[in-house]
């Protein structure tokens, strides 16, 4: 059932834990390979950006993603997000293990995925959020669809929108005015 911007925002409120899925969330969901065996993925800078926000802002922020990068463990350390998930074919595990170890409940934590492997995470998770270029499934199972695609600012999207529902945003922006 789709939920209004009030209802979302009263959500919001109260996150404390944000999951992203990588290909597709993180990156446009292209995986480059060359002919050593190596794998590239693109980031979007203020993807990151907000990321780093959420964290400074005290909430938590955790991947869980079903394939294997070296990449994604890389760009884990650089924002500063402590809890990889790779290849889990079962997300469902790795969701309720972050529950137990941040100690938060299900109606506290958002997730941005955007295809069918996301839907059973969508279906426990407080704050279920499908990009924008997400198959129609999974933006039929998300109370948030984001304007951007994902790779392209769709993360910065939803920690924005978070810090604001917090009422965090203008804290923090303020911090970057400081003379």
């Amino acid at each position: 059932m789709k939920k209004t911007k009030k209802q979302i925002v009263n959500i919001a409120k109260n996150i404390r834990l944000l999951i992203l899925d990588v290909d597709g969330v993180m990156t446009d969901g292209r995986i480059i390979l060359d002919n050593e065996g190596n794998e590239f993925k693109a980031f979007h800078v203020r993807d990151g950006h907000g990321i780093k926000m959420l964290l400074k802002a005290g909430l938590n922020v955790a991947i869980i993603t079903g394939r294997y990068s070296k990449v994604v463990e890389r760009r884990a350390h650089e924002l500063g997000i402590t809890e990889v998930y790779q290849r889990c074919h079962i997300k469902t595990v790795a969701y309720e293990h972050l529950l137990e170890k941040f100690g938060v409940r299900a109606e506290e934590t958002a997730y941005i995925g955007d295809d069918i492997v996301d839907i059973p995470i969508f279906m426990r998770a407080g704050l279920p959020v499908a990009v924008s270029d997400s198959t129609e499934e999974a933006k039929d199972m998300a109370a948030m669809v984001t304007k951007n695609p994902g790779g392209k600012g769709a993360v910065r999207e939803v920690t924005d929108f978070i810090l604001k529902a917090k009422g965090l945003w203008d804290g923090l922006i303020a911090g970057y005015s400081e003379i």
